[in-house]
């Protein structure tokens, strides 16, 4: 780490194949992080628990039956099981690569694949969490009508001073703001617990039978469960969570830990939700509910003050999932700053640690696209699937990462002879690909249009440093990619394609 002329702390270019120099003692020995396994698994927890959970019951009836949810949550459940056991594998086999969504895929591919994975997820997290605030203030509008659906002006005001607010708390330090997390992250389990506990006691099991497989206007079964896809991933986005902090976790094996303790524990409860839900209405009624549709089902079991605890716990697990994701999407570009495939001023740290350039850079897109929001009326849903579809790519990039270091036994040790890895990690690359075939042509000719101005950031990175941008086969890849983002465009500008 050097310091550039104003006296801000930049990090050094680190060697190809790492995402960033490991922080060392005098001796060569790793310096620990200030994150224990309690805050990874909270992190990794209170990036996936945030909206998506309290609109859940409505978003798989929308388009599915109870057996095809059950279907959709059983290859869900397996595929991102693969997943996290897949990052867990890498932080034991690859402990030299930090912020492993970005790393793996520079270590797969090249560095402008591993920008493009770092850059497609800083985009996701922070569309998301424009995401996140539509929906905490749509929620307020149960109290509040001047705050309508959250889209409303009053809404992206309030929306604004929140943001700004936690941004100037981020500031302040890393580790204070996960503490801070953890402590949002127990409080918002709670209403789910509670939920959870009295939906059981009211469920019907001959209203969950009821017309099992969905209405023939549902389509087929495999259709089904294809329209279920984007919502589960979108719910669980954020078991990378550990990963990508990796470079401030204490112990390196509390990495792999977090991300396969906060998956399982994440899993129980969005599934709980889904499918109890569909015990107190019908696949119908539960399709036609207003989001967030737990609020109605809890409403139905229990009575008014159902609704208003799952309205208040929404706020509050929006607010600490809006704060893991600002950490996350700062992080995403801070470390391929340090890198080279982003600009060295997005490296730069202010005297708490915290990357303040990347979080300015952040929080200004999520400023600029609430504004939009107010402009477009974009909805909640349209925010999420766009934020869903911009993470397939770093997610199936981390997986056949993970097959070819299986497959080639890399890792220190012991780890280097685990051969069980290897159909983990192919499972894994098979569930991300199936991901991108459900979420069909839109989405990825949305994320193309995302995806293609990147190249501008990279091409100054390197011009920064007096490289060169691209080699032929990442032309190839750069030219694809403007192809579909023209496609994209046109379509767009021709009503062919909306959000």
């Amino acid at each position: 780490m050097h310091f550039n002329h104003s006296g801000d702390k930049v990090m050094a270019r680190s060697n190809p194949g790492t995402s960033a120099p490991p922080r060392t003692s005098p001796t060569g020995n790793r310096v620990p992080g200030p994150l224990g396994l309690g805050l990874l698994v909270a992190l990794v927890v209170g990036s996936i628990i945030g909206s998506g959970i309290f609109g859940l019951p409505q978003n798989m009836a929308s388009g599915a039956g109870a057996g095809a949810i059950l279907i959709g949550w059983a290859v869900t459940g397996l595929g991102m099981l693969m997943l996290a056991l897949t990052y867990q594998m890498l932080a034991l086999r690859k402990p030299a690569l930090d912020n492993g969504v970005y790393a793996y895929a520079r270590a797969l591919s090249g560095e402008y694949v591993g920008f493009n994975s770092a850059w497609g997820y800083w985009v996701s997290a922070w569309i998301g969490n424009v995401g996140y605030l539509v929906a905490a203030f749509g929620a307020l509008g149960y109290f509040f009508p001047v705050f309508g659906a959250g889209n409303t002006p009053a809404a992206i005001a309030g929306a604004s001073v929140v943001l700004w607010l936690i941004h100037l708390l981020v500031l302040r330090g890393i580790q204070g703001a996960t503490v801070l997390n953890a402590v949002v992250t127990l409080a918002k389990v709670l209403p789910l617990l509670l939920f959870i506990g009295f939906v059981a006691l009211a469920f019907q099991g001959g209203t969950f039978h009821l017309n099992f497989w969905g209405d023939a206007k549902l389509g087929s079964v495999l259709d089904q469960v294809k329209s279920t896809m984007l919502v589960t991933v979108w719910v669980f986005i954020g078991i990378e969570g550990a990963s990508v902090y990796s470079a401030r976790a204490r112990e390196r094996k509390d990495v792999g830990r977090a991300t396969v303790l906060g998956f399982l524990i994440t899993l129980l409860l969005l599934m709980a939700v889904s499918l109890l839900s569909l015990g107190i209405f019908t696949q119908p009624e539960l399709a036609a509910l207003k989001n967030p549709s737990m609020a109605g089902v809890l409403e139905k079991a229990v009575g008014t003050w159902g609704a208003i605890l799952i309205y208040v716990g929404l706020i509050v697990s929006v607010g600490g999932g809006f704060l893991a994701w600002m950490l996350l999407a700062a992080e995403s570009l801070f470390t391929p700053a340090g890198g080279g495939e982003m600009p060295e001023w997005l490296a730069r740290q202010n005297g708490n640690g915290v990357p303040a350039n990347a979080l300015w850079l952040t929080n200004g897109m999520v400023q600029i696209f609430l504004l939009v929001t107010l402009v477009s009326n974009a909805s909640y849903l349209a925010l999420i699937s766009l934020s869903t579809a911009m993470i397939l790519v770093p997610y199936l990039f981390s997986a056949i990462y993970g097959l070819a270091v299986a497959w080639r036994g890399e890792g220190p040790g012991e780890t280097a002879l685990r051969r069980g890895d290897i159909p983990i990690a192919a499972l894994a690359s098979v569930y991300c690909l199936w991901l991108l075939y459900a979420a069909g042509l839109k989405y990825v000719l949305l994320s193309a249009l995302l995806y293609a101005p990147g190249a501008a950031l990279y091409l100054w990175a390197k011009k920064q440093r007096g490289e060169r941008a691209f080699t032929p086969v990442e032309w190839g890849i750069l030219a694809v990619l403007l192809v579909l983002a023209g496609v994209a465009a046109y379509l767009l500008g021709t009503g062919g394609l909306t959000l």
